[in-house]
């Protein structure tokens, strides 16, 4: 199988796995219990909290959470104010704002934001808007620290799902509150995290015996814990040969699919992410021929639904060249050869139906 859908989940890093194995037999104590075996799970969660928070910026603290999903609901749910975000976000966070009435704003062609657009439709004064910092179906990087300020400007908090960054980029400093998840930088799944500035209060949506730091109720795995912080200590350590070699990996595709068209800014995007259409291709009928290799066609939340993308469509896509659009994502693991292969196979499928 070649595995090229690194934005639905990436493959667990060895050292991740090599940093939760210990929780898992012998150190299976509850940190929050106040004997030695649960004293020295608990010092393994700060550890980890600690190699998180190194790639964050200064002046706020890590909330660890099942995931992103939930902390992208505490903190819109938390912070109790009107909410606005972009036509692109995730479903975790477009589900939350209809929810709660609130209100999208739209992104230009490439899916980029215009700090001035989105100052000028979202509410003013105490709201909370919520922009991406990294698409999850086009890649394309929006201009948070811009965007952040211009929020600010208005009197609004700002949130950012840096789910598809973290780890990946330098996350920039402006955001009041960070959403990130373990499993999209070869960590475990189960455990994400949201970091909260200081000084941002938020009321807690999980009730019980407010273990975590007393915004999130039930036991923290020491196991996951270990697990995130490994992940993001070698992300640390990586970032810089991983992006050297995604980049090198992306001219290789973007050559290998000339005759299809890219999808989002090619110059704003984190390379990757392929998300490209050919007209007359049907996306979900070539995913099923080309059995050995995964990729997809847009989000893994969306997947199956038969909905066109919502962030295609928000591009200005048509249903059928939504429908005719493949995301290829890749990453650390990923090979040349890996590549090759793929687009021949696609390529040659794709013919087949045209």
């Amino acid at each position: 199988m070649i595995y090229l859908d690194y934005q639905a989940t990436t493959p667990l890093a060895p050292e991740a796995f090599a940093a939760m194995e210990p929780w898992l037999k012998d150190g299976f104590a509850n940190p929050h219990s106040a004997h030695a075996a649960g004293r020295a799970a608990a010092a393994a969660v700060e550890v980890a909290r600690d190699q998180i928070a190194a790639l964050l910026p200064k002046g706020g603290r890590v909330i660890f959470t099942s995931g992103a999903t939930e902390a992208i609901n505490l903190a819109i749910m938390g912070c109790g104010l009107p909410v606005t975000a972009a036509a692109t976000e995730h479903a975790a966070v477009l589900d939350v704002v209809e929810y709660l009435d609130g209100r999208t704003f739209p992104v230009d062609s490439a899916g980029l934001i215009c700090p001035e657009t989105q100052a000028s439709d979202s509410v003013s004064g105490q709201a909370l808007t919520a922009i991406m910092l990294v698409n999850n179906e086009i890649g394309t990087i929006q201009p948070i620290a811009e965007l952040a300020a211009a929020a600010h400007a208005q009197g609004n908090l700002f949130l950012c799902d840096a789910v598809q960054a973290f780890g990946r980029m330098p996350i920039p400093d402006g955001p009041d509150m960070i959403a990130i998840s373990a499993h999209k930088i070869h960590g475990p799944k189960g455990i994400g995290a949201l970091w909260v500035r200081d000084g941002i209060a938020l009321t807690p949506q999980m009730l019980g015996g407010g273990q975590e730091q007393g915004m999130r109720s039930g036991t923290l795995s020491p196991a996951l814990c270990a697990g995130f912080g490994a992940a993001a200590k070698l992300a640390a350590e990586r970032m810089d040969a991983d992006a050297m070699h995604v980049s090198a990996l992306w001219d290789r595709a973007a050559s290998a699919f000339a005759d299809w068209t890219i999808n989002g800014s090619t110059a704003q995007r984190y390379k990757g992410n392929l998300n490209i259409r050919r007209d007359g291709v049907d996306a979900a009928r070539l995913i099923s021929e080309c059995r050995s290799i995964a990729f997809s066609a847009g989000s893994a939340c969306a997947s199956g639904s038969g909905r066109p993308s919502h962030v295609l469509r928000a591009l200005g896509l048509t249903d059928a060249q939504a429908k005719s659009s493949i995301r290829l994502g890749f990453g650390r693991y990923t090979t040349a050869e890996e590549i090759d292969m793929a687009a021949d196979a696609i390529n040659r499928s794709a013919e087949a139906m045209l």
